[in-house]
Parts: structure tokens; C-alpha cells; sequence
């Protein structure tokens, strides 16, 4: 069944929307941390409520989540908390388009773990796109206005943000799709449904015991932004389920390769809501790295 290739465009969508409305509250409004609370306090409500409605609806009971299904979602969970911090972060730093490039790099640094933690070989094709991905980010790392060696510029801000951010959403794809999986043979909605809505309630307590610990008073501010932020919800609800959906149907990488068309609609949003600037140079890397999945994608 290909229900995983419409699924996984419409997951690319959300996700374009919901970082467009995380870039407007971390400018004017919110922390990172409390731009990236937004997206799990505005969902979670109507996540659970679905799920619960569907069990009502059909009669079915949730199936028993094990330690290991747990440990999956923590570690996903976690890093997708952490990821998002990144990505929000780093639209302070860059534009939108070359933020969502940079965090496109999940894909490389996916092929690159699987060959360190779990001995995944990497054919030739694989090697060639994980060296026009870092061509990519060598020439994305450069900020327009900088001067000096190429090589002092990985070590920047938005570098260390984008490249962080990548490997963050490495981890939590590969951990979702494991989760799901703990579920067995139960229908992909289904999974997924469960899967999302504990790996949501699990990072939505997270955020609430760290912005009361660390952020004093973010709480409220998320509250007052309620009228744009309660739309970072429902698209992160969108588009997480999407995700979800399509890593409980397809392998994670496949899923991640083909999601790159969220790189073409980042730069609609960059220039047409944004009205930012894209130079050159940002123009090349971002080529190099579509280039770079393209050669993944034939490599997989």
C-alpha cells in the first residue's frame, strides 16, 4: 500500500505551518521553551479526547504499553522536545527557509548513526549524499554578513542549533517507529493514535515541570498567547499524527526522505509570509542538500 507517500506530504504540511506560527511566537512572544510548550499543551487535549472517542466509538480497549514501549517514547519524546528548542532557536538566528535546511540534516545524520550504533553498511550511493550534505552544511553554516575561515563557522550558533536539532529528530523518528511497533499487529490508525497520544501527555508533564522550574512565569505567557498558539496545536496535532501514521506504515527513513518537500515549502514561507531574503549562497546549500537526499533516497 502507498497510503504512507499521501500521508507523509500531509505531515511535511502541518509541520511547515506549525514552525511558520512557532517562528511568530518565539519573535514576539514566547521563549523557545515556551514556543515549543505551545505545540504539546494545545494538542494534547484533543489528542486524548480523539482517542478516547474512538475507543468509545468502537469498543475496544488500549492495549497493554510495556517498559519498552515506554522507553521508546521517552527518548523520542525527549528528543523531540529538545529538537523543536533547537529549530525555534535557531529561526532567531537565520532565516526560515535555512532553519527548516538545517534541520533537514536528520536525514543524513540518520544514515550516519545507523552506521555507528547499529552497523548499518552505507552503499556508495549513500557516501556520495552524505558528502553533498555536508557540502551543504559547510556552505549554510557561513551566515551573508560573515568573514573568516569556512571552517570557524560550524562552530557558530545557528550551526551547533541546526546540526543539533538534526540529530534530535534522528533519534525521535527511529524511537516513534519503535514504539509502535511494541504494539503489534493492532491497525497503523490505531497504533499511531496510541502512540501519539502517550508520547504527548508524557512531553506535555515534561514541559509543564520544566518551565515551572526553570521558566517562572512562561506558563502564564503561553496562556495569554493562547489565540495564535491553540493554531500551533491543532497543526502540530495534524502533522504529528501524520508522522505517526505514516512511521507505523513505512520504514522511518523512507518516511524522512520523502518528507524533504517541507524544504520547497519553507522557502514559499520565507518569502512570501516572511518577506526574508534568501542570498545565494543559502540558495546553493539548500540545492546541495536536496541533492544530497535525492542520492539517499537511491541509496535506501
Amino acid at each position: 500500500m502507498l497510503t504512507w507517500i499521501p500521508v507523509t506530504i500531509a505531515a511535511a504540511t502541518f509541520q511547515t505551518f506549525r514552525f511558520m506560527l512557532q517562528k511568530v511566537l518565539s519573535t514576539v512572544t514566547l521563549s523557545p521553551g515556551g514556543a515549543t510548550f505551545a505545540r504539546f499543551a494545545y494538542s494534547a487535549p484533543f489528542i486524548i479526547a480523539g482517542l478516547a472517542a474512538y475507543l468509545f466509538a468502537s469498543g475496544k480497549s488500549l492495549p497493554h504499553l510495556g517498559g519498552v514501549f515506554w522507553g521508546f517514547a521517552l527518548v523520542g519524546g525527549l528528543s523531540q522536545i529538545l529538537a523543536t528548542i533547537c529549530v525555534v532557536a535557531l529561526f532567531k538566528q537565520r532565516n526560515f527557509a535555512v532553519g527548516i535546511t538545517f534541520k533537514k540534516t536528520e536525514v543524513i545524520q540518520t544514515a550516519l548513526l545507523g552506521l555507528v550504533v547499529l552497523g548499518d553498511g552505507i552503499s556508495a550511493w549513500g557516501w556520495v549524499a552524505i558528502l553533498l550534505g555536508l557540502g551543504a552544511v559547510l556552505v549554510l553554516s557561513r551566515p551573508p554578513d560573515a568573514t573568516g575561515a569556512w571552517w570557524r563557522h560550524l562552530t557558530n550558533l545557528a550551526s551547533r542549533l541546526g546540526l543539533g536539532a538534526g540529530v534530535l529528530f534522528a533519534f525521535s523518528a527511529v524511537s516513534y517507529r519503535g514504539a509502535a511497533l511494541q504494539l503489534g499487529d493492532l491497525p497503523a490508525v490505531f497504533r499511531a493514535a496510541v502512540t501519539l497520544a502517550s508520547v504527548v501527555s508524557l512531553q506535555t508533564l515534561l514541559m509543564v515541570v520544566w518551565l515551572a522550574w526553570r521558566e517562572q512565569g512562561e506558563i502564564t505567557r503561553v496562556w495569554r498567547a493562547r489565540r495564535v498558539a491553540i493554531w500551533v496545536g491543532l497543526t502540530s496535532l495534524g502533522g504529528s499524527f501524520c508522522w505517526f501514521w505514516a512511521f507505523a506504515l513505512q520504514n522511518a527513513a523512507y518516511v524522512k526522505a520523502l518528507g524533504q518537500v517541507e524544504l520547497l515549502l519553507s522557502v514559499l514561507a520565507s518569502i512570501l509570509f516572511f518577506k526574508e531574503k534568501i542570498s545565494h549562497r543559502e540558495i546553493t546549500g539548500m540545492a546541495l542538500l536536496i541533492l544530497s537526499i535525492l542520492a539517499l533516497g537511491l541509496a535506501l
